[in-house]
């Protein structure tokens, strides 16, 4: 399976980019996977409505300008279905078992996902109710999708 990981906003921090180095390369003998990162749109602190509507929407022209039209594509979203480690990982292997070989996960910038990146997904996720910083999603993704082969597999991991 090639698995893109498309996110808004350039990762900084060393500790995130080194726990996501690590599980990239764990995943490397399960899947293909890839980061793409696309620019965010610099904006004010106190934005109107319209004003972030116009920010999520050039963030999201961003987005799907990276996404071709065979991806599958999973959006993720604070107000999404939760599942557990168990639940993910069987929905990753019924990917796998039907064809869908490239799957996108998006991760928004920091006022989230254009309705028409909305609009584009195949499938929605949310990691929890609580607001996480975007960089911080991207961790964590990767770290569950490392758990999903792992659990489909039936090799050990740490519960």
């Amino acid at each position: 399976m090639n698995i893109s990981i498309i996110t808004v906003g350039k990762l900084k921090e060393k500790y995130l980019k080194q726990g996501i180095a690590e599980y990239t390369k764990r995943l490397s003998v399960y899947c293909k996977i890839d980061e793409i990162e696309v620019p965010d749109e610099k904006a004010p602190e106190n934005l109107s409505d319209a004003e972030m509507m116009q920010v999520k929407q050039k963030e999201g022209e961003r987005i799907l300008a990276k996404i071709g039209q065979d991806v599958h594509v999973i959006a993720l979203a604070i107000n999404a279905k939760q599942r557990t480690s168990e639940e993910f990982a069987r929905e990753l292997d019924k990917l796998g078992t039907y064809g869908k070989s490239k799957v996108a996960f998006v991760i928004g910038g920091s006022l989230g996902l254009s309705d028409e990146v909305m609009k584009r997904a195949n499938d929605t996720i949310s990691f929890s109710k609580m607001t996480f910083p975007h960089q911080l999603m991207k961790l964590v993704l990767v770290e569950q999708i490392y758990r999903g082969y792992r659990i489909n597999r039936n090799e050990p991991y740490h519960k």
